[in-house]
């Protein structure tokens, strides 16, 4: 019954952030927004909320050691996912085009977003990870820090010169409340956004329960069981997004989907775990953190010394996940 109630709670969660993204985007289109602001901004902050739900409600309204150490396992395992796996389907979605003759072998991204992108995460998420360790009881001066990071990332995002948007489909709610050609309004893009919050919001408190339940039962450590599970629940559904925008050609979108949720993932999800948990990172926890921030220093050395992005280096992204699984499978 738990992996009954898993899966329904999971779905549930998807498909409100489905209408949550698609209310972000609605959103952004109606203010006239820049693709770089819709993709690192609005779409990865929309992508990115399932994964963020699930640690605070794993942290903040369950009580036991357990329950925490799946908030830090969904904390780091959402970096991890998107500069690994992620990645390599971006990757893989470039090869696939490229062999039925749809497109060229390469990535056409506004690389000045995608470097800005890649520096902020580097520079916020090692914070996060090693500076605790290097000065005790230093947590929330660390949290603060990271989001006042987030703020002046986001600041620079907007300021950026970047193209017209590129990619915002129709308010779903549209077509239950509106019957002719109007555009949308902005009460009822709110109402949308605050509407599949809600939902998430319960569904990820009853996924966090289940999961619970499953790890314990199993045997297994609570936090490497969330690390690995969670993420690829609640991330790589929503990074098809950054699939579809490849296949369309609008690499900008799909990679500024990607970079833009490892920046908001190594800020307001990691602050809670710095506040509230004693965020004792070590082991396989730590070993996912440092091979994250490896995937991210290869692509922007990439940028730096050709002033482009590979395919190949965004392919190698795979490669850093399968070096962390099979040193859990020979541990």
């Amino acid at each position: 019954m738990e992996i009954l109630f898993l899966i329904f709670s999971l779905m549930m969660i998807l498909l409100s952030a489905e209408f949550f993204t698609n209310g972000i985007e609605s959103l952004g289109r109606r203010l006239s927004l820049s693709q770089a602001v819709v993709g690192s901004i609005l779409a990865a902050v929309g992508t990115a909320m399932p994964e963020t739900i699930l640690p605070f409600v794993a942290i903040l309204m369950h009580s036991g050691d357990a329950a925490k150490k799946i908030g830090v396992g969904a904390i780091l395992g959402a970096p991890f996912m998107l500069s690994t796996l992620a990645f390599f389907l971006v990757g893989v979605s470039v090869v696939g085009s490229f062999i039925a003759k749809k497109r060229e072998f390469k990535l056409s991204v506004e690389v000045h977003s995608m470097k800005r992108d890649l520096l902020f995460f580097i520079a916020m998420y090692s914070t996060a990870i090693f500076l605790p360790l290097l000065i005790p009881k230093s947590n929330v001066f660390i949290a603060i820090a990271l989001l006042i990071g987030y703020i002046v990332y986001a600041y620079f995002t907007f300021r950026g010169e970047s193209g017209d948007i590129m990619h915002a489909e129709e308010l779903y709610f549209k077509r239950f409340f509106v019957k002719n050609n109007q555009p949308s309004g902005l009460p009822l893009i709110i109402f949308q956004v605050l509407f599949a919050l809600v939902i998430m919001i319960n569904s990820a408190h009853s996924f966090v329960s289940n999961l619970e339940k499953l790890s314990l039962s199993w045997g297994m450590n609570p936090m490497l069981f969330a690390l690995l599970v969670a993420p690829i629940a609640t991330e790589l559904p929503e990074k098809f997004n950054s699939v579809t925008w490849t296949l369309k050609g609008r690499d900008t979108l799909a990679m500024g989907n990607i970079t833009g949720a490892m920046v908001f993932q190594s800020t307001f999800p990691v602050s809670i775990g710095l506040l509230f948990t004693d965020w004792s990172i070590s082991g396989f926890a730590l070993f996912s953190a440092i091979l994250a921030l490896i995937s991210a220093i290869v692509a922007i050395a990439n940028i730096q010394i050709s002033g482009k992005v590979s395919p190949l280096t965004i392919l190698s992204g795979g490669l850093f996940y399968v070096i962390y699984a099979v040193a859990i499978i020979a541990k």
